[in-house]
């Protein structure tokens, strides 16, 4: 597990991180990578909504929209947050978490 600071713009809701050399989006990317564990917020680590989401739609007891609302509530940990936590120790970089 690693921890990748954020890099943040003033005056602007952009935040990046450097995934495996190349800087990419944490809104774009890492909320939607097999990799991304959670969010550092203050102390605390808190982990990807978009994960739990997924799984309950699988099992059938939530329904789509709960993944919309996870994409929103991960957006307001990264505005809030200073770092993801990302499993990805072997240096493969991003891995789609739906689909292929």
């Amino acid at each position: 597990m690693k921890t990748l600071p954020m890099k943040k713009e003033s005056g602007g809701d952009k935040a990046l991180v450097d995934c495996v050399g190349t800087e990419r989006s944490v809104h774009r990317f890492c909320g939607y990578c097999q990799h991304c564990s959670g969010i550092r917020v203050g102390r605390r680590l808190i982990p990807t909504p978009q994960g739990r989401a997924v799984n309950e739609i699988r099992r059938g007891t939530a329904p789509d929209e709960n993944l919309m609302q996870a994409a929103m509530m991960f957006n307001t940990y990264v505005r809030d947050g200073s770092a993801v936590e990302c499993d990805d120790d072997e240096d493969e970089g991003y891995r789609p978490r739906y689909g292929a």
